[in-house]
């Protein structure tokens, strides 16, 4: 499965630290079923193979709901569990290792935290870009937001999807509106929420908001 624009609108990203006695799997259903556009399994915390065990799962639900689903970071994983793909991070493996080892039907994400990085990523054949933190976020602490004219910057000069992360939720969501991205990554603001099927229903509204004001 590959991915377009339109799946990007909202991005959801796996965190288990607010599960609170529910499996991550039904609190991925509860997600999808709701209205989430795109997945991403993160998981650092998880060995290699507890990660490909979760992702056979969660990849069968997102098969449920015709929603992508990649890996972050682990390319290996990605192809051992047939996601579809993986997102990776200026850190991690480069978009020729992933592209070598998954194969050109598979999705490949890269994050760029700037201009000239997101250039690179769409250069290299990246499928869509991750850029950010556009709030501050307690996910990555070392993160220096992204300006709303900088973030600007790239959406002008970019064809390929544009995804906005780090710290939106749905207080400060609609302060992207306008910045020409084409959905937002999300994760407390899903995942930390008592009601998951709610918090995504809301912020699926507002993510329509900020994309098509």
């Amino acid at each position: 499965m590959k991915t377009n624009k339109k799946n990007m609108l909202l991005y959801a990203i796996t965190d288990r630290h607010w599960l609170a006695g529910r499996t991550l799997a039904s609190q991925v259903e509860e997600v999808l079923a709701n209205g989430a556009t795109f997945l991403q399994l993160r998981e650092k915390h998880l060995g290699y193979s507890e990660l490909v065990k979760e992702a056979v799962i969660i990849k069968e639900i997102a098969a449920r709901y015709n929603v992508p689903f990649v890996i972050n970071d682990d390319i290996y994983a990605a192809k051992e569990a047939d996601a579809d793909g993986v997102h990776i991070g200026q850190g991690d493996a480069s978009y020729q290792k992933a592209r070598e080892i998954l194969g050109n039907s598979k999705i490949i994400g890269m994050t760029a935290h700037n201009l000239e990085e997101a250039l690179a990523a769409q250069k290299a054949g990246a499928d869509y870009i991750g850029t950010g933190a556009v709030f501050p976020t307690s996910t990555k602490q070392d993160t220096v937001p992204l300006s709303f004219a900088r973030l600007k910057e790239i959406t002008d000069n970019i064809t390929i999807p544009v995804v906005a992360i780090g710290g939106i939720n749905h207080n400060n969501i609609l302060e992207l509106k306008g910045s020409g991205i084409d959905g937002v990554a999300v994760i407390s603001a899903l995942f930390a929420q008592e009601n998951t099927g709610e918090a995504t229903r809301k912020i699926l509204d507002l993510c329509m908001e900020v994309v098509n004001g």
